[in-house]
């Protein structure tokens, strides 16, 4: 239902990862052995020579400027543009009204339900549950179609099965407030508050 690309974010997340992991160890090595730092300061010597150099050579003619600042401009307005692409797929998919029906009577007109209201009935009927330890409810249009996903985090000792029928329950008594039949998503899944978290008491 939702158009985020997770496993691109994933993939991103991993070599960000790996990158950060290296450079840590890295920083490490260079402070704690001495045959680091003597490696660092001759390797990083020969990459600063071998950079002059290459700005040296690709001078304009008769001008003391490189034309690969040129090109270093364009591959990081390449790379903000990629980002700017990949943040506007974060997210993708949510819709912000959950109903819009046309009335042809006497006097035409439409009725338009937000999203927020079906979240926040759900949310507010969700929220004092004891087996729950979470629970999130979004808009998103799923073939062209707003429809709703509910998350919800049970606690331990939780049937999955009673739970997905309850909330099923409380769904179909939504449709007949709406008038209208909503697909729905139901994701339970697990955490670390569902696995440490306790059950409230009641008295």
């Amino acid at each position: 239902m939702n158009g985020t690309p997770r496993l691109l974010n994933r993939i991103l997340i991993g070599i960000l990862g790996a990158k950060l992991l290296v450079i840590g160890a890295l920083l490490v090595l260079l402070a704690t052995v001495p045959a680091v730092g003597s490696w660092w300061q001759g390797w990083s010597g020969q990459v600063w020579t071998t950079v002059r150099g290459l700005f040296e050579r690709t001078r304009f003619p008769g001008r003391p400027e490189s034309w690969l600042w040129i090109v270093i401009v364009v591959l990081l307005m390449v790379v903000i543009g990629l980002m700017v692409a990949w943040l506007a797929q974060q997210g993708k998919g949510r819709a912000n009204l959950l109903v819009v029906e046309e009335d042809a009577g006497e006097v035409p007109g439409s009725v338009r339900i937000g999203g927020g209201v079906a979240e926040q009935a759900l949310k507010a009927a969700l929220a004092d549950r004891p087996d729950l330890a979470g629970a999130m409810v979004a808009t998103y249009e799923f073939r062209g179609e707003p429809s709703l996903r509910i998350r919800v985090q049970p606690r331990q000792g939780v049937a999955p099965h009673i739970l997905a029928a309850e909330i099923s329950a409380l769904v179909e008594a939504l449709d007949a407030v709406l008038g209208k039949r909503t697909p729905v998503l139901i994701h339970i899944g697990s955490g670390a508050r569902s696995r440490f978290g306790r059950a409230e008491r009641v008295r």
